[in-house]
């Protein structure tokens, strides 16, 4: 495997206690690139996403982030090593405002307040709104918002768009496109329907029974999406 990949994933076997779900997953990510993470239900997705922030059991294989292995660390020290999350839950602190999310966890970097502001207008006009007042779209750009200004090396995205308005998933797509594509932060996005995803990452990887069953190009993906019948049963559109 190249050494120079911002994220190296070496013979991850990881689960929930004692169940396995995952088992001999091998995986790279070079620093600029976003991937899109597929699979049907149950296929592991969250599961990896959560064995990367340290919320799971591993039982054995080796992460590496930035040339640090830091699969025995606990979560808040992988965070501090470059891991940014957007869980399925948010997570957001629904008692303080929006301001007060963001400045919460903000640390130095390309990304403060301003510039998510400017991401995201929407926070900006809410930015006195307490969590319980917004929107479920609106929690899921706040949490996406708190991901970028911690400044991650490697933001994870698990289903952001899942349950949201057509307006909102647009705003959102937009978004990741600019944030993965234009400005390069390296990224992982899971997601059950494919077309919402293979137009704002580079590659694609499908989970299926424990491990990686498939692995291309996000272009090629959506130029044939014949394999996505295959091991998704849906096609990219």
């Amino acid at each position: 495997m190249a050494t120079d990949a911002l994220l190296r994933i070496e013979g991850l076997r990881c689960g929930y206690g004692e169940a396995v779900v995952l088992d001999g997953v091998s995986l790279e990510l070079a620093a600029g690139r976003s991937l899109a993470l597929l699979g049907r239900n149950g296929t592991g997705k969250t599961t990896l996403i959560d064995t990367l922030v340290g919320v799971t059991t591993r039982h054995a294989g080796r992460i590496v982030l930035g040339g640090r292995s830091i699969e025995t660390l606990p979560v808040y020290a992988r965070a501090a090593a470059g891991i940014g999350w957007v869980p399925q839950e948010r997570n957001i602190f629904k008692s303080l405002t929006v301001e007060e999310n963001l400045s919460a966890v903000a640390r130095p970097g390309p990304w403060d307040i301003r510039r998510v502001y400017e991401l995201f207008p929407r926070l900006q006009e809410r930015r006195g709104n307490l969590g319980t007042q917004l929107s479920g779209g609106e929690q899921q750009m706040l949490a996406f918002a708190r991901a970028l200004v911690i400044n991650p090396k490697l933001l994870l995205l698990d289903e952001p768009l899942e349950g949201l308005a057509p307006i909102i998933v647009e705003e959102l797509l937009r978004a990741i496109r600019r944030v993965a594509r234009d400005e390069g932060l390296s990224s992982i996005v899971v997601e059950q329907h494919p077309h919402m995803v293979l137009g704002v990452t580079d590659d694609a990887v499908v989970l299926d029974r424990g491990g990686i069953a498939y692995r291309a190009s996000s272009e090629a993906l959506l130029r044939d999406p014949t394999p996505l019948d295959a091991w998704l049963g849906v096609s990219s559109h």
